[in-house]
């Protein structure tokens, strides 16, 4: 039987433009709270412990990117499935999703904290690392390990109420994590009456601390307000990993996951280029990568509201609200990235002024770049949120292709042949090429694709009556995908 209707937050009912703007602005806050952290813990590293430190920390943060951004694809995965089960009413294989990501994540998250742990000084070496900076970034790194799976975790479990409808919660929980993070910074830093002086390792232990007990806040809220997904006493026999439900969490979420190390691999080499023409390009180059990550987060956000509401919707099969969210997503990008495009436009030098010394040439070349290059971010947005609607059918791969192509197959090729010849101005007008590019095959693939056809369930579940598509019907009893 299912929950009130009070228990759920259901995102196949009412509104589409209020409901997809009041669910994505918690994402978009709890994104600029995670950047405002980690520029706050680098500030307090690179201004009070030097120069070593701060590389340690940049190293580490790196491989800590890297292992958070394999999990987010089956994060994502989770929150697909679960906006699915959800919205087709049927909690139970929902909750079936939530025990298997469960021990999956447990599971994982053990392992790699291990194998990390010892695994730290050769990745390291591995990287490269300062000599003078590792001793720090292994010091860091370990006790980062350590935090690994209650960051896992605190992840998983905030996807998953975004699956379920739910951005607020996870948005109040990250923020009771970023101000411990914050506040426990140079407590353990520095010390202070019995707490000892940590150096590095106190903003790791810091970061251990504040996800933990955001973590432990969590589950105690869930189950303190009786939340459908809980798994009960009587219920732990569903923490056994359900193959299907593996299955699809690991080969759905892989190509998700994959998304981010195309982007992150990408820039690694892009920056190549920008270094071969001096410092003052490269600190430009650096100041304005700064600002576009805020320009780029409402994007992000309203992508990662999109998947969660479309999700619910096509398993309720309700394939006309699918549409509209698509459009107003695409909408509500254009109003709010326009607005910081608009705005960094207006106040170009004294937003560049943040990061550079007014009186130097690297001003001067940021303010040359962001002219050519800021504008093709509307067009980057348009992209996530065409990726947010059919990747929320369990088609995954194409936005991978999309993504490889426009920044391995364009953007890098055009960088580096016309470099030669135009100067730096080839490396900033493969950025709008690209964004161009990645939109016009995301849009070929929205209007002409399959997406409508894919399952993240290899085998659907029995079909159940179809329910009426006017956006205001009660939702399908079904998992099932259909075009």
């Amino acid at each position: 039987m299912a929950p009130p209707a009070h228990r759920t937050a259901t995102l196949t009912q009412g509104p589409i433009a209020s409901t997809l703007l009041l669910f994505a602005l918690p994402i978009l806050a709890s994104n600029v709270l995670q950047s405002l952290n980690a520029s706050v813990n680098a500030i307090w590293v690179g201004h009070f412990l030097g120069e070593s430190a701060f590389a340690a920390t940049s190293n580490a943060n790196l491989i800590l990117f890297f292992l958070l951004g394999v999990v987010f694809g089956i994060s994502m995965a989770t929150t697909i499935l679960v906006g699915q089960t959800t919205g087709a009413g049927d909690l139970a294989e929902a909750k079936r999703v939530v025990g298997t990501g469960t021990v999956f994540f447990v599971v994982l998250s053990l392992l790699v904290a291990l194998g990390g742990f010892i695994g730290t000084p050769g990745l390291l070496r591995a990287m490269g690392t300062p000599i003078d900076a590792q001793p720090y970034a292994i010091a860091y790194l370990r006790i980062i390990f350590i935090a690994l799976p209650a960051m896992y975790f605190f992840n998983f479990l905030m996807m998953t109420l975004r699956g379920a409808g739910d951005s607020r919660t996870p948005f109040v929980f990250m923020l009771v994590s970023v101000v411990l993070d914050v506040a426990l910074n140079p407590l353990f830093i520095f010390g202070w009456g019995p707490v000892p002086r940590m150096g590095i390792a106190g903003s790791a232990v810091a970061t251990l601390i504040a996800q933990t007990l955001a973590l432990f806040g969590l589950i105690a809220h869930l189950y303190r307000h009786k939340h459908f997904l809980r798994i009960q006493r009587h219920e732990w026999g569903l923490l056994r990993p359900d193959p299907a439900v593996l299955r699809s969490l690991v080969l759905k979420g892989l190509p998700m996951g994959m998304q981010m190390i195309v982007i992150s691999s990408a820039a690694i080499v892009m920056i190549s280029l920008v270094n071969r023409h001096g410092s003052q390009t490269t600190a430009a180059y650096g100041a304005a990568a700064q600002l576009w990550t805020y320009i780029q987060m409402p994007a992000l956000a309203i992508g990662a509201a999109v998947s969660s509401m479309v999700a619910q919707n096509v398993g309720a099969r309700l394939w006309d609200r699918v549409t509209r969210i698509g459009r107003v997503g695409v909408g509500f990008n254009f109003l709010m990235t326009g607005t910081l495009v608009v705005l960094i436009y207006l106040f170009n030098r004294y937003a560049l002024g943040l990061f550079l010394p007014g009186d130097g040439d690297a001003i001067a070349i940021a303010q040359h770049l962001n002219a050519i290059v800021v504008w093709s971010f509307l067009f980057f947005g348009v992209t996530f949120v065409i990726f947010g609607v059919v990747r929320a059918t369990g088609a995954v791969m194409a936005p991978l292709v999309i993504l490889t192509v426009s920044m391995w197959g364009v953007r890098y090729p055009f960088a580096a042949l016309l470099e030669p010849r135009f100067g730096a101005d080839a490396i900033w007008w493969s950025f709008p090429l690209s964004s161009l590019l990645a939109v016009t095959m995301a849009m070929t693939y929205y209007r002409y694709g399959g997406w409508r056809k894919a399952r993240m369930l290899a085998e659907p579940a029995p079909e159940a009556a179809q329910a009426p598509t006017t956006g205001v019907g009660t939702p399908a009893m079904t998992a099932k995908v259909e075009d």
